[in-house]
Parts: structure tokens; C-alpha cells; sequence
């Protein structure tokens, strides 16, 4: 089995900090979004790797390389414009050839194991295939979906299953939602995909949709199976719902001291302070973790914040933000719910309010007087 996963779009609603850099190297607890997924695949033993990139591809390159940090072997596969999930599947036709695969939207994050999910739809085709099983489906299934309860269904994909389960029928972001299960971004395909997709036209948004390709297989007799997502699932192309990742994959943290901590300084709970980070009469309460070169003076970071390398946070309070490498945070009262890019200055130049929330993108600065 081979994986797919889609590293192109714009990233429009998380900017400004998408104007500079791909919306699947914005960091998660200090590690980038896209990396949990080439971690997920690895573990599910996939080493043929596609990645589909657009025009951030030289930078997502410099970040993954070859795969070889992950035990994969990546092929960048450039896709000139954003067409549509389907579209990735044409254009990686040559590169997966016959193979079955999974496709991977690169910014999202799952707390479901991918393995588990890979090797049920490999059991269903064995089964499928074995002479003596005279209970198995007729034919192995063409395609699998992972599906989501979700109380907004009309911002996705939807599916409609019949009793046993069997997808009989998808509609994008429907307007009257056929049910509450939303396609979370994760897929699993054998080769006779890629007739669907060839096959099927462009929506009224002009993309090739996924979704058309995968209701060509269910009109075509093709058996496409589905399950329901354990645990949660986040697209992280929005603040609150990258804030809320941050948080969720916070919670997993296991404390780790690496750095200086002054006899001034207090540290409760789950913290990462990775080497070279530095306490400065400061107090830090988990989960949280606060990357290397850091320095933390006369300042408090409160639980589910994320603080990248090399940063500043002096007289300030941080609570539950993410801050990039390389920014710093000086006489800023106390900043929460936030997101900052790298390269960031926030100062203080007159008396400020209670909170302040934020989204900055790279290379800002910002003065709260």
C-alpha cells in the first residue's frame, strides 16, 4: 500500500500566517501539523509516500525531505492550482500505478489510529478473496471512508449509508444534509479509482470533487465501506480549531525538564522545557511546552500554550496560544486564545486591557498602546 496526502491550497482562513508559509507547517504543540500525519502513515507501515504540493511545495520540501526521518521514501508530485481532491488523484496516477492507498489531507488531525484503519480495510479484501469464506461480501471493496458526527454537516462532505453500513450515497456540502456523518479526510482506495476520476467532470466550483469519484463507484456496483471516526478529529485551517488541537494534543504531553529553572521560578503539572530554554522568576503551569533558546522572564505561560524556539515572553501573561519560533512578547499584559507567527514583536506602550487575542502573521509588530 502506498500513501497520498495533499499538501497544496492557500490556506486562506488562517491568514495572515498562511501569506508566508503553508498552512500544514503551522505547529501543533511545537510540531508541525503535517508531520502527526507522516508519523500516522509511518506507524500504519506505509513507506511510498506522494505528496501533492502546490505553491508552498519548496518549503514543504525543506521540511520533509526525502522522508527518511520518518522511515518513508517522498515523491513530490506539484500540482500547478487547487482542483479538487479527485484532481491529486489524477495527476498521481503514474505514481501509484495498481496499488492500493490512502489519501491524507495534511492538515488535519486524528486521534484515531491509522493503522487499525488501514488493516480492516486489507482483512475486508482478504476475506473477500479467501474461497472458503462463503459468508464474505461478493467482491472486495473499492474504496473506504472515515466519517465524523458532526453538528454542522453542511460545511462537508456527507454521506447517506444504508443499514449495514454501505455508503449508497455523497453530496458536498449539501444544503438540506442527507445525515450528520461528514467525511473526515482520510481515505482508502484500490485502483479502480482512478477510472472513477477519470470519469466524472468538474463540480460547479470547478474542482474534480472526491466525493463524485467515490458516488461513480457506488452507482458503478463498486462496494465502498465506511467507519465511524473514535476519538476526535480536527481541521486545523481555522485559529479556534488549530487552538483546540494544540490543546487536545497537550494533554498527551509527558513533562520533560530540560532547561534552566531558577530557584525563583515555579513549574506545575505536565511541562516540556526543552534544552536551552530558561525560567527567570517565572512560573509555568501545564500542560505546556516551551521550545529550546527560549527565555521566560518575570512571566507566566498558563495551561495548553505552545511556545516556539528561541522566543522572548518578559513581564506578560500567555494562556492558551501557540507562538512561533524566533518571537517575543515584552510588557504585553496577559495575551490568551492567540496565535503568533514568527518573528513576532508584541509590546506595550500604554495601559492595556484585561485579555488581548491575536492572530499575527511573520515578521509583525505590535504595539498595544
Amino acid at each position: 500500500m502506498k500513501a497520498l496526502i495533499l499538501c497544496g491550497g492557500a490556506g486562506t482562513r488562517l491568514r495572515p500566517i498562511t501569506h508566508t508559509r503553508a498552512k500544514q507547517l503551522v505547529p501543533v504543540a511545537n510540531k508541525p501539523i503535517l508531520f502527526y500525519g507522516l508519523e500516522a502513515i509511518a506507524a500504519a507501515g506505509i513507506k511510498e509516500v506522494g505528496m501533492i504540493v502546490g505553491d508552498t511545495a519548496a518549503e514543504v520540501e525543506a521540511a520533509v525531505g526525502d522522508g527518511s526521518a520518518w522511515g518513508t521514501e517522498v515523491t513530490y508530485l506539484p500540482q500547478e492550482a487547487p482542483l479538487g481532491l479527485a484532481h491529486c488523484v489524477r495527476i498521481a496516477g503514474e505514481f501509484l500505478g495498481d496499488d492500493d492507498f490512502v489519501m491524507y489531507l495534511g492538515d488535519n488531525l486524528l486521534e484515531q489510529d491509522l493503522r487499525s484503519f488501514v488493516e480492516r480495510f486489507e482483512a475486508d479484501r482478504a476475506e473477500t478473496l479467501a474461497p472458503s469464506l462463503t459468508d464474505a461480501p461478493a467482491e472486495p471493496a473499492a474504496a473506504q471512508i472515515l466519517l465524523a458526527h458532526v453538528p454542522d454537516p453542511q460545511r462537508f462532505g456527507v454521506a447517506e449509508l444504508d443499514a449495514a453500513g454501505r455508503v449508497v450515497r455523497l453530496v458536498e456540502k449539501p444544503a438540506d444534509p442527507p445525515s450528520d456523518l461528514a467525511l473526515v479526510g482520510v481515505y482508502l482506495f484500490d485502483r479502480s479509482i482512478h477510472e472513477a476520476v477519470a470519469s466524472i467532470g468538474p463540480s460547479e466550483r470547478g474542482e474534480l470533487e472526491i466525493t463524485d469519484a467515490i458516488q461513480w463507484l457506488v452507482d458503478h456496483g463498486r462496494r465502498v465501506r465506511s467507519e465511524i471516526l473514535e476519538g476526535w478529529w480536527i481541521d486545523t485551517g481555522k485559529l479556534t480549531p488549530l487552538l483546540d488541537a494544540n490543546r487536545l494534543l497537550l494533554e498527551k504531553l509527558e513533562a520533560r525538564l530540560e532547561g534552566e529553572v531558577d530557584d525563583a521560578s515555579r513549574v506545575e503539572g505536565r511541562v516540556v522545557l526543552e534544552a536551552g530554554a530558561r525560567l527567570v522568576r517565572s512560573h509555568v503551569r501545564g500542560p505546556a511546552v516551551i521550545g529550546e533558546g527560549t527565555e521566560v522572564v518575570d512571566a507566566f505561560v498558563g495551561p495548553f500554550s505552545a511556545i516556539g524556539r528561541r522566543c522572548r515572553l518578559e513581564r506578560c501573561e500567555v494562556e492558551h496560544s501557540v507562538m512561533l519560533d524566533d518571537s517575543s512578547v515584552l510588557d504585553a499584559g496577559r495575551i490568551e486564545d492567540s496565535l503568533l507567527g514568527h518573528h513576532v514583536e508584541v509590546t506595550r506602550s500604554a495601559q492595556l486591557p484585561r485579555a488581548i487575542r491575536l492572530m499575527v502573521g511573520d515578521h509583525s509588530q505590535v504595539d498595544l498602546g
